[in-house]
């Protein structure tokens, strides 16, 4: 063991609290202290002393948010009290019956006063236990039978909501099991899903199984990538501590570091079902699934006196919200190739109302899905939105007659007869017809055209049918052979129509790299990802000529989608096809900066509004080249707000928070000047 020397000491430790503090800060309180470049550039140095000193690299110690080495498989923990589910109530009256027992047991009469409860959110989730012992995280798994659960300790590590080591709070037990949930957002469930669609992935159901999936991922890196979140709740086992009510300990976990989630004291059984009636209310508005609210006794001594059942507590009630589905009949099943040659098929079913939206249509992902759940066309079906998202088939109401033979994906491509393909092992179908599919083709072209790729504007999707149809295009580089005339001559398409269309898409021949890596729909790289190649590598030959392990290294690129792009780029059909945009002109803009600018360089944008003369797109690009960044939600971090037309909450907030506003105009002319104009 090398001798390290107390100024590296102090450093690094220096370094891990304030990292610690600023993980809490950003993912618990919202109220960021660092920016990402300096966070980034502290976790950078921490790593790098850890590497020459690796008897720093505690279990404690930031670096272990970022994953570690796959396990070969998961060990098991056995808990220190039992982690026991929640009996249930569905109704108000169920609820009231619930109160009345507790009253029975406590030996309460009619005049004694109302039983106090706290009232909390039901986070659809998985539950878990992490186990502290003199405030350091030293392990966590996952619920099991409710006595042995999984040590997916590695995994928990890398949730940043979830402290390593608790805050300076009182009393600090000399071990204490913390129960909560961890789940997934509904933002980063959409954010999830796209990136796997985008990938030729199955989706996700709902983010209750995405999060599920992600925290039994033997690779932590992986886990770490999908952004997990966790509300604590309980504790198992403790020693060394005592709380007097459960909103007590609610109090005590947040003063320790964690997110503890919304609660309410509720005096009696009808307070308690006045707060069901405004989470159902709210539900659609949080950020986060719930399915219900749990009532708990609120005093620590009258839940000792209630005790517990075999499998629950007598002191605690998951009181459930009505599930927000309806009935409808499938009318057809339709399948639909995507631009990996994904077979997809998709149910058609009279219109339903769902989380205050109108909805026909709702993928079956694939012939196991519609298998395990017997659909066939004329069923009624019970429906639902994932996650109050995404619309699903939750089940089937009727079982199929015997004259009908079940539903499935055809042997033949949809769109061009070619056999598909089920490779073994993997649940989805296939077009192997890559290059002669006229779906695929459509696809991989209405990616190349989108916004947040080559951005051409004009050239949508029904133009790019007939483009498909009359054999214009044989794939994206052909858009650059289009003429006026050939526009012009096809239906509904005028002249000025067809000039728009040849002058949109000449002006996307020196996009910036970022947007063409994006644009060429390389399985897993998303926009990020694409953005942190334009800016490790500068150019699309460096990019093609890296290797496994520098592609890895690249923010926001894993293994999984660095093997990707090796695979892509060593293709034969991707060489030629990057030949022939060279021959075509395209030419893309290595990232730049403009000169030095304080009014840009590491100040962080957020746009508000509708913007009349820069795209938000092109806005954001500005401030990026010039060094700056945007962000989606406003902070007190942020240091200009761009307030286009109908700005609505985020103007409101950044005014409370006093902070800098910028109309259109006033963004343009920061703008001007930092080009050197007039």
């Amino acid at each position: 063991m090398s001798i390290i020397p107390q100024t590296l000491r102090d450093e690094h430790a220096a370094l891990a609290a304030e990292l610690h503090e600023a993980n809490h800060r950003y993912y618990v309180l919202d109220d960021p202290t660092l920016t990402d470049a300096e966070y980034d550039a502290k976790l950078r140095r921490l790593q790098a002393i850890e590497a020459e000193h690796q008897e720093l690299a505690t279990p404690d110690s930031p670096s272990q948010r970022v994953g570690a080495q796959p396990l070969a498989s998961f060990g098991s923990i056995t808990h220190g009290q039992a982690m026991l589910s929640l009996a249930n109530a569905m109704s108000a009256d169920e609820l009231r019956e619930f109160d009345q027992r507790v009253r029975r047991t406590l030996e309460l009469g009619e005049s004694d006063p109302p039983v106090r409860y706290v009232g909390e959110y039901k986070i659809d989730g998985l539950g878990v236990s992490l186990t502290y012992e003199q405030g350091i995280l030293v392990r966590g798994a996952t619920r099991g039978d409710g006595s042995v659960g999984e040590d997916v300790t590695q995994n928990l590590r890398t949730i940043r909501s979830i402290p390593l080591r608790l805050g300076a709070v009182e009393p600090m037990p000399a071990r204490i099991e913390v129960r909560g949930e961890v789940y997934l957002s509904k933002a980063e469930f959409v954010r999830l899903n796209e990136a796997r669609e985008l990938s030729g992935e199955p989706l996700f159901a709902n983010p209750r199984n995405a999060a599920a999936g992600s925290l039994r991922q033997l690779d932590s890196r992986v886990t770490a990538s999908r952004r997990l979140d966790f509300i604590a709740y309980t504790c198992g086992a403790v020693e060394g501590a005592t709380w007097p009510s459960q909103s007590a300990f609610l109090t005590w976990l947040a003063a320790a570091g964690f997110a503890a989630g919304e609660h309410r004291l509720l005096d009696g059984p009808e307070a308690a079902v006045l707060f069901r009636e405004e989470a159902a209310e709210r539900r659609h508005a949080l950020p986060y699934d719930i399915d219900g609210v749990v009532i708990k006794v609120d005093d620590a001594g009258r839940q000792k006196v209630l005790g517990e059942l075999s499998r629950s507590p007598r002191w605690a009630i998951a009181f459930k919200l009505p599930a927000e589905q309806a009935e409808t009949v499938i009318r057809d099943i339709e399948a639909s190739v995507g631009r990996t040659g994904a077979v997809t098929p998709t149910a058609v079913f009279d219109t339903v109302t769902l989380a205050g939206t109108r909805v026909t249509r709702a993928s079956l992902h694939n012939q196991d899905e519609i298998d395990r759940k017997g659909v066939f066309i004329g069923a009624r079906v019970i429906v639902q939105k994932a996650g109050d998202i995404i619309p699903e088939v939750v089940r089937t109401l009727d079982e199929m007659p015997a004259d009908r033979e079940p539903w499935k994906l055809p042997t033949a491509c949809p769109a061009c007869g070619t056999p598909v393909l089920r490779p073994e092992g993997e649940a989805i179908t296939r077009c192997p017809n890559r290059s002669g599919c006229p779906a695929q083709l459509q696809a991989r072209l209405e990616h190349w055209v989108a916004r947040a790729a080559m951005d051409i504007d004009g050239v949508g999707e029904s133009l790019l049918a007939q483009l498909v149809s009359a054999e214009l295009v044989g794939d994206v580089a052909d858009l650059y052979t289009l003429t006026v005339e050939q526009l012009a001559a096809l239906p509904r398409m005028g002249q000025r129509s067809a000039e728009n269309a040849v002058a949109a898409i000449e002006a996307s021949r020196r996009r910036p790299l970022e947007r063409l890596l994006f644009a060429l729909g390389i399985r897993h790289v998303g926009e990020s990802g694409a953005r942190g190649l334009a800016a490790a590598f500068g150019s699309l030959e460096a990019v093609a000529a890296a290797d496994l392990e520098a592609l890895a290294a690249t923010p926001d690129i894993g293994a999984t989608t660095a093997a990707a792009l090796v695979e892509w780029f060593a293709d034969p059909a991707s060489q030629a096809l990057l030949s022939k945009l060279a021959e075509r002109g395209i030419e893309p803009q290595a990232p730049d900066r403009v000169s030095a600018d304080p009014r840009f360089d590491g100040k962080t944008f957020v746009f508000t509004g509708a913007l009349t003369r820069l795209s938000r797109d092109a806005a954001s690009e500005e401030v990026r080249r010039r060094g700056g960044k945007t962000a989606g939600s406003i902070s007190k971090l942020t240091d200009y707000v761009v307030a286009g037309e109908k700005a609505g909450s985020k103007l409101d907030k950044a005014t409370r928070l006093g902070l800098a506003i910028l109309t259109e105009d006033e963004f343009e002319a920061m703008l001007a000047l930092s080009d050197g104009a007039d």
